[in-house]
């Protein structure tokens, strides 16, 4: 899942894209509202967060002109305009949820989360083949009943090559949805960890490499 943050505080910035993707997002980060609009003319993106004042003006009157076209990706206000008024006006003019500064990190990852999650209607909760199985909502893997302990991108690229039902998916793609934009194309972080998760998969092999095109996964 592929998400972008637009924060002018650049502390701030980093904090939330680097928990983000410590449980295994995708985050593309922006400072203002141009920056903002780019990434989004460019990419797509599952959820944005975005804080109220920015560079360029109010990132509510942004959203709210967007949403009269048709925009449909979640949003998540992350703001210090804590009023009830202000509240209101975010999820009336377009907001999926209001978080208020100073906010705990772990339920605005939850919350970005269940965006997510609610946008579209996305693969299954659970996603199984053969003796493995993925929760999606648990976070949780198991292969032949044995709990298994993976990283954050071990378990994205995980889940996009179960959610594939067997179909070759192209490296581009899987770099594509579990890193962000600074990801280079031509680097081995994929190749990484292809290595670990049939490692940790163990035998007999259910990750194959589909030469020329990406990896499927089988039986």
């Amino acid at each position: 899942m592929r998400v972008l943050v637009v924060e002018d505080d650049e502390d701030l910035r980093t904090a939330v894209a680097a928990a983000l993707r410590g449980t295994g997002f995708a985050v593309d980060a922006a400072a203002d509202l141009p920056a903002a609009d780019e990434a989004l003319y460019v990419n797509s993106y599952d959820c944005v967060v975005f804080d109220r004042k920015l560079p360029g003006g109010d990132s509510l009157d942004y959203v709210r002109s967007r949403r009269q076209s048709g925009w449909a990706v979640p949003v998540l206000f992350l703001t210090a305009m804590d009023a009830v008024s202000e509240r209101i006006a975010g999820l009336r003019d377009g907001g999926d949820d209001y978080v208020v500064k100073p906010f705990a990190v772990p339920e605005l990852v939850a919350r970005v989360g269940s965006l997510c999650r609610r946008a579209g209607a996305g693969p299954p909760p659970v996603l199984r083949r053969g003796d493995l199985e993925l929760d999606t909502g648990r976070h949780e893997v198991r292969r032949g009943g044995v709990l298994l302990t993976l990283t954050g991108k071990e378990f994205t690229v995980l889940r996009l090559l179960l959610a594939a039902d067997g179909q070759p998916v192209r490296r581009a793609e899987l770099i594509r949805s579990a890193w962000d934009e600074m990801a280079d194309p031509a680097s081995n972080v994929l190749d990484v960890v292809i290595a670990q998760l049939r490692r940790k998969l163990r035998n007999p092999p259910l990750i194959h490499t589909v030469r020329n095109v990406g990896y499927r996964l089988d039986q």
